[in-house]
């Protein structure tokens, strides 16, 4: 089986904290970090190891077909998968006689999965793959994680995004100054729903604004406005517009204090705001996420334990 490691010893700089990692065959890794700890370790995975990074920059032919340029590289790199189903696992077979120059970008990223896919290269890393990606190029990407797995390949992805971490990773990780710390994936916790005091009765709350601190101000938030709330180092952020607020509770205390207000716990890591929730979205690896109602239309991920209550919900058969 296929082993990649990240050793301490190669770590040699200032901005990343010293940490090991090793990821088996068949299993993807993610790391999330903010923007300069991933340039950093991207530099110590190039300076020790030559390794390749995936980040959609450049090797494609512009003045090709879609079609053109897989057959290329499918020549290329002596891929044994046949043209034809390349086309169709990356979602190419409807626009194979585009040229690449007329092509929509998100064509053209399914093109570059489909290139790296029949480079054969192991280990695979992926610099954020997924960012700004719809639907369908996000399940393509999917897709091709699971052929990688099957074929034993051995994949980190680097993403600045906490979501992308959980929905791609079979193993996810957080990379901080102080280290490495792997991000719980199993949400065990139970739901919490409306409280009952000893008489049986329905116990409401008098909580009407969620205090949030901005600097050195105190912004209070009608609950109504929040999109979701997300946990990040054991601290509640909720989220209002694409804009983040600390909050000085856990997620924990969160759901507890929304739950009357139609707030669900959908993860361990994250509470929607149900009135918020404009699709379901099904993935190919039997994976979730609800699409938020919001300008940047915003997916969150949601526990495959937690799928059919969340449908219950809604009245979803």
């Amino acid at each position: 089986m296929t082993q990649f490691t990240i050793h301490e010893k190669m770590i040699h700089s200032e901005l990343l904290p010293p940490f090991s990692l090793t990821i088996e065959g068949a299993y993807t890794a993610t790391v999330y970090s903010d923007m300069d700890m991933q340039d950093e370790l991207i530099k110590v995975l190039q300076n020790n190891g030559n390794y390749t990074i995936f980040d959609q920059q450049e090797g494609l032919y512009q003045r090709l077909t879609v079609e053109g340029n897989i057959a290329f590289f499918h020549k290329w790199f002596h891929c044994k998968t046949p043209l034809a189903e390349i086309l169709v696992l990356f979602s190419l077979q409807n626009s194979a006689k585009k040229r690449l120059h007329t092509c929509s970008e998100s064509e053209i990223r399914r093109v570059y999965y489909a290139k790296y896919f029949m480079s054969g290269v192991q280990p695979m890393i992926f610099c954020e793959p997924v960012h700004g990606a719809d639907v369908r190029t996000m399940d393509a990407f999917i897709h091709m994680l699971q052929k990688l797995k099957e074929n034993q390949v051995p994949v980190l992805i680097l993403v600045s995004n906490m979501e992308h971490a959980l929905l791609l990773g079979d193993i996810a990780y957080k990379l901080q100054k102080n280290g490495l710390q792997q991000i719980e994936l199993d949400e065990g916790e139970p739901s919490v729903g409306e409280e009952s005091n000893s008489s049986g009765t329905t116990m409401t709350t008098s909580f009407f604004k969620i205090p949030a601190k901005v600097d050195d101000k105190m912004i209070l938030f009608d609950p109504l406005e929040i999109d979701y709330i997300e946990s990040q180092d054991g601290k509640a952020m909720i989220v209002v517009n694409d804009e983040s607020y600390a909050l000085d509770s856990t997620l924990g205390d969160m759901e507890k204090k929304l739950a009357v207000y139609g707030f669900y716990r959908c993860h361990r890591s994250y509470i929607v705001n149900l009135q918020k929730v404009r699709e379901i979205i099904t993935w190919s690896k039997n994976t979730y996420s609800l699409r938020i109602d919001n300008q940047s239309q915003s997916t969150i991920p949601l526990s495959r334990t937690k799928i059919q209550e969340i449908q219950d919900k809604f009245s979803l058969k």
